[in-house]
């Protein structure tokens, strides 16, 4: 996509992992990124009283700051048919690997839908996560869409988190990877 102005999908799965990337992209500051909306696409949180309260902080984060945003549906049982057979999966195993691909191709086809020809995200942000994973997932899974692995800024990510009273998660969000704490 040589000298295309790039509207972008972020795929986000929370806004203390998102606001970085986020304010980076209303700032302008990602280079060739003409346009952008935050798509909240996560039917991997269980259960869902914790995935309306990620998706309402989102929103709330999302409009303090003028920011496009989308709410795809909340179909937890097929992500559960997506990634069966690999429940006992350890975190950053397999059974990530395939939510993150489910949930790209998902976000491929909003891309496809609404005009936007590139993908970028948050979901290896996460001290839970690794960002490789996620390029590799979202490799496979963007197909003709450009994925964009952006380096966002941490820096800025944890001042905003640090203003803010978002509602933090001590879990990823998959019932397989619930922590007791």
């Amino acid at each position: 996509m040589i000298n295309e102005k790039l509207r972008l999908v972020l795929l986000s799965c929370c806004a203390p992992c998102s606001v970085g990337a986020i304010k980076q992209l209303a700032d302008g500051a990602i280079d060739g990124v003409q346009d952008f909306i935050v798509l909240f696409y996560n039917p991997n949180i269980f259960p869902e009283t914790e995935y309306t309260k990620r998706m309402a902080e989102q929103i709330k984060y999302c409009e303090s700051i003028g920011a496009k945003y989308a709410v795809l549906e909340y179909d937890h049982e097929a992500w559960r048919a997506a990634v069966r057979g690999y429940e006992t999966a350890p975190e950053r195993g397999a059974r990530c690997s395939l939510c993150f691909e489910y949930r790209f191709r998902r976000a491929v086809r909003f891309a496809r839908d609404n005009g936007y020809n590139a993908i970028g995200s948050v979901l290896g942000v996460s001290r839970h996560k690794d960002q490789s994973q996620v390029d590799a997932a979202a490799k496979t899974a963007c197909n003709n869409i450009e994925y964009m692995p952006i380096k966002w800024d941490e820096n800025l990510r944890v001042q905003i988190n640090r203003e803010s009273d978002f509602y933090r998660q001590n879990y990823c969000g998959c019932e397989f990877s619930i922590r007791k704490v």
